[in-house]
């Protein structure tokens, strides 16, 4: 014991001290009690019970993407951003994957570079964003751009020593690209008219660009059990596929009358779609306020993290935990994390929602102010650095300076006046992309295929171009019609949902070398004509392909009934009867 006495304290501060060394004294000699946690996250005072567990599974459990994340967080990787950066080298081991945190892809085989994927809230973008991006897209990229199936841009071919300078541009221009790869939500998207849409219910870019703003502030938010869609639909003209996604928030109108809710403008809350697993979203009887669907969705989001599956990739997105738990217990946990409670109303006593205009996204469209907006298409989404800058001139010079992508690999410019159309259009001609609908090039999609990407078995963006000129030339259509060209099961493209599918195979030849082909799917659709396609061809060379489609097509006109679409006319017929339909005999016979 330490001699305090004599020292010339005060007897109560001998008294203070004395009590405190030994306090001191004593803890030293006693063990500090255990405190852990189980499997199962149940707190124990008994070390033989406790486990290190992510979100209630222990580490050795964890898949391998999942341990990746447990050592080290993908958003803490900035650092060997800027190493690698220094030697120009690119990621290595798991750092392949941190860096998709940050929207960097390294794409080798395919290419030996890095991909760049944004974060562009609703598909909006001001003229000067979009020149800044053709300006990463000169300085350290191909020298153009590819529009993607959410609304988003991406630049491929940017070396490792240029990936800080990018990233820092994307910041200067207002725009990032953080958590837009890996298991993160992607890019919140919204109609692209929305704002200036004569037959929306509400502008819902608000509530995309708060949702966005709010993952990117919350730290928790990133690394989830696997990647997590969010889109907005406010009941207007032009599709967003909102039931492609984990949440569609569709925009709906309660009439006046005997509801159990106040007339008024609505968001019924769709779950689950996930259209690579054919899966639509499903309506879940719930009814909020616009207000309401950003907590609502940060609840569920957590619910997700807290409960989805990080053992087994292919069961770790949010439609197998709802299969697990059902609708009502996926409320319930969403409930417990609310201060407010969900509010349900039968579907059938909201007003119906108006059919989406097909195209719709291309030509010319009046909006609610009394201008026009003008639907560029851009085929594959493919956009040259000159094609960029010239298209921001156009918004700047016709328009109110703003451009909207869609996702159909298309863009659209807003606000010109009835005077400028005319100069307008014939400067977007001028451009060498056109404004004018064409039923067949209008709705070719294309994901980025093998020239880009190591999981494609085809060229979809060559074969995609390849197949829309063959038929611009064979078939005149007049009616609209949806092509969908994805590379790999992973359908990025969405080929369940065109009129016509085509997921990439590799098709062995008689010599026993393997080309290009695809298994395809017919009669696709979403929102108000949403259906999941059927397999009828498979394993078809891509050169086979562009005589065959022409021949279903032919088939179409001359077998419809009345004014049917190519979608119902394919799924009254059987996969056997649409293959005899199309055999070339049947067509010369015609």
């Amino acid at each position: 014991m330490v001699n305090i006495e004599n020292s010339g304290f005060t007897e109560d501060q001998t008294t203070y001290l004395t009590g405190f060394v030994s306090g001191l004294l004593q803890a030293r000699s006693l063990p500090l009690p255990f405190l852990g946690q189980d499997a199962s996250s149940r707190f124990t005072h008994q070390p033989e019970e406790a486990i290190e567990t992510v979100h209630g599974t222990p580490i050795d459990d964890l898949c391998k993407e999942e341990r990746i994340k447990y050592e080290k967080h993908g958003l803490d990787c900035f650092d060997t951003i800027l190493a690698n950066a220094a030697t120009n080298e690119f990621p290595k081991d798991g750092d392949v994957f941190r860096y998709k945190f940050h929207g960097l892809f390294f794409v080798t085989p395919a290419q030996e570079s890095l991909m760049l994927r944004c974060r562009i809230a609703g598909g909006a973008l001001s003229s000067h964003q979009f020149r800044g991006l053709a300006e990463i897209a000169e300085d350290w990229g191909p020298g153009h751009v590819d529009l993607t199936t959410r609304a988003n841009v991406q630049v491929r071919e940017i070396m490792p020593k240029d990936a800080p300078d990018v990233l820092n541009k994307l910041i200067d221009l207002g725009l990032t690209s953080q958590g837009s790869g890996a298991d993160n939500i992607r890019n919140i998207t919204a109609t692209p008219t929305t704002g200036f849409d004569p037959e929306e219910l509400i502008d819902v870019m608000p509530y995309a660009k708060a949702m966005h703003h709010y993952i990117l502030k919350n730290r928790d938010l990133y690394g989830l059990p696997r990647k997590f869609n969010i889109s907005y639909d406010s009941g207007g003209r032009v599709s967003v596929c909102a039931d492609t996604n984990d949440i569609g928030f569709y925009a709906v109108r309660v009439a006046p009358g005997e509801h159990a809710v106040e007339p008024g403008i609505y968001f019924r809350m769709q779950l689950c779609g996930i259209t690579g697993h054919q899966q639509f979203a499903t309506d879940c009887g719930v009814l909020l306020t616009p207000a309401e669907s950003l907590p609502v969705a940060a609840a569920l989001i957590r619910v997700f993290i807290e409960n989805g599956d990080r053992t087994n990739r292919k069961k770790a997105r949010l439609k197998y935990l709802v299969d697990e738990w059902g609708i009502p217990k996926t409320l319930n946990e969403i409930s417990k994390k609310l201060t407010f409670p969900l509010r349900f109303l039968p579907l059938e006593q909201c007003e119906p929602s108006l059919p989406k205009s097909k195209h719709g996204h291309l030509g010319i469209h009046s909006q609610t102010d009394g201008k026009n907006y003008l639907g560029v298409l851009t085929p594959v989404g493919r956009i040259t650095v000159p094609q960029m800058h010239a298209l921001a001139y156009i918004a700047d010079k016709y328009g109110r300076g703003e451009i909207r992508l869609t996702v159909w690999q298309n863009l659209i410019i807003p606000g010109i006046p009835d005077e400028n159309l005319h100069a307008a259009t014939a400067a977007v001609l001028a451009t060498g992309f056109d404004y004018r609908n064409n039923p067949v090039t209008g709705g070719l999609i294309a994901c980025t295929g093998s020239r880009g990407c190591k999981y494609a078995a085809a060229d979809t963006k060559g074969n995609a171009i390849a197949l829309g000129d063959h038929l611009a030339g064979a078939v005149t259509l007049d009616v609209p019609v949806n092509i969908h060209l994805t590379g790999c099961q992973h359908s990025c493209a969405q080929h369940y949902i065109g009129d016509i599918g085509m997921m990439g195979a590799r098709v062995k030849m008689e010599d026993g070398s393997t080309v290009d082909g695809y298994n395809i799917v017919l009669g696709g659709g979403v929102d108000d004509t949403q259906a999941i396609a059927r397999e009828v061809w498979k394993s078809i060379p891509f050169t086979d392909i562009p005589p065959l489609i022409e021949q279903l097509l032919v088939a179409y006109l001359r077998e419809r009934e009345n004014d049917e679409s190519f979608a119902n006319f394919t799924n009254r017929h059987t996969p056997d009867e649409l293959r005899e339909l199309s055999r070339p005999d049947k067509i010369a016979a015609a």
